[in-house]
């Protein structure tokens, strides 16, 4: 039985890099994934390896869990893949193995360790893992690899009403009871503490020897407005702390690497004025989605934007701040967008609308935020209440 440990992060090699090797040997006869948490983006780094085994794999996704969601499965089943979810009854007991295996002719590749089938259990986390080489020649090998497979294969057997195999229909009776999260409605991290006003984090971000990799949001659809819109608060003196929790957060915007420039902080030695406010560009968003029209007209649209002469519009927002999963409150934002679409900068395709950093612009020019990216959500009840979280 031949072994590799995996410590991802810590050391150039993924679970991603290992479990696409794994899939891509000859002579495959078998694939069991068993995970507790699935989303699409995990699924997303699988898929092309998956796909030529279809027929022959099985996953096994626990549900529950506030993770698994309805998108990831329906991937899932669009791959062709069985699919076995499995709901153990009680949000208190947790189904949470993860293992993977491939097995062959002559034996299989197994993977036990911390990785879900997520974008960070495959790339972004800190995660460990043993790969094992079962040689099926070898008597204590073998014996591993029938026991292995003989209790994935009896589970739904012995458990007929808590391991049900994956249907559409089946998709949309667990998103609709609750047992699966709807990735398009997903919140931030939801920070169970919060920081005190003037206090300081100058934890840098670990070094990983992986790139992180982060989902691209969708293109969003425009809000419904409110029937009698608020009118535009002044910003507040100290922050106004509003509940985030209970919240449908709505993914509208990931940036590229905060720079200086995005995050007010002078050059080091240098007299140089800072401009308050951080640019809303492309970022990370699909190449359909034209940014210089985006956020006026889709992301912000919600908000009161008086009537006023000139080529720049004004509106103000409510904006949660989290930074490094702790929360720093709520603070009342200006949002600032240019008209013209006749200037060098439209037609440049520059940004063309400025997110001000107000009262906020003491915590955020903070250097170790710099090559972090920051995260725009929508409140789907309430299109005037946004979060932004820096990570």
């Amino acid at each position: 039985m031949a072994l590799e440990l995996i410590l991802q992060g810590l050391t150039k090699r993924t679970h991603a890099e290992a479990l696409t090797e794994m899939l891509a040997q000859k002579d495959i006869e078998r694939v069991i994934l068993s995970v507790a948490f699935v989303t699409e983006s995990g699924v997303e780094v699988l898929e092309k390896a998956l796909k030529p085994l279809a027929a022959r794999t099985t996953v096994f996704a626990g549900i529950r869990n506030d993770i698994t969601s309805a998108q990831a499965l329906k991937r899932l089943l669009k791959i062709g893949v069985k699919t076995l979810a499995v709901d153990t009854g009680s949000r208190l007991l947790l189904f949470h193995p993860k293992l993977y295996l491939v097995g062959t002719k002559s034996g299989a590749s197994l993977s036990v360790g911390s990785a879900n089938l997520t974008l960070g259990g495959l790339n972004n986390n800190v995660e460990a893992g043993i790969i094992l080489q079962l040689d099926a020649s070898k008597a204590s090998d073998k014996k591993v690899l029938d026991e292995f497979i003989g209790q994935f294969d009896g589970l739904s057997g012995a458990h007929p009403s808590n391991v049900i195999e994956v249907t559409s229909t089946l998709i949309d009776e667990l998103l609709a009871s609750g047992r699966v999260v709807d990735e398009m409605a997903l919140p931030p991290p939801r920070p169970s503490t919060s920081a005190k006003t003037g206090s300081k984090d100058a934890t840098p971000r670990m070094r990983m020897k992986v790139a992180p990799l982060r989902k691209t949001p969708r293109k969003a659809k425009k809000p419904t407005k409110p029937t009698a819109p608020a009118a535009a608060a002044a910003v507040p003196a100290v922050p106004v702390l509003k509940p985030t929790t209970g919240v449908d957060w709505e993914l509208m915007w990931v940036s590229k690497e905060l720079t200086r420039r995005d995050l007010n902080i002078p050059l080091s030695g240098r007299n140089t004025n800072v401009t308050g406010s951080i640019n809303l560009d492309k970022g990370m968003m699909e190449e359909s989605v034209d940014h210089r029209h985006y956020f006026r007209e889709v992301v912000f649209d919600g908000l009161n934007w008086p009537k006023k002469s000139g080529q720049v519009d004004q509106a103000v927002g409510s904006f949660a701040l989290t930074i490094k999963g702790v929360d720093h409150g709520t603070f009342d934002l200006t949002v600032r967008h240019t008209t013209s679409t006749t200037s060098a900068t439209y037609r440049q395709r520059n940004a063309m609308t400025r997110l001000s950093w107000g009262d906020v612009k003491d915590i955020v020019q903070d250097r170790t935020l710099l090559n972090r990216r920051m995260a725009l959500y929508r409140d789907e009840a309430d299109p005037t209440h946004f979060m932004i979280e820096i990570d």
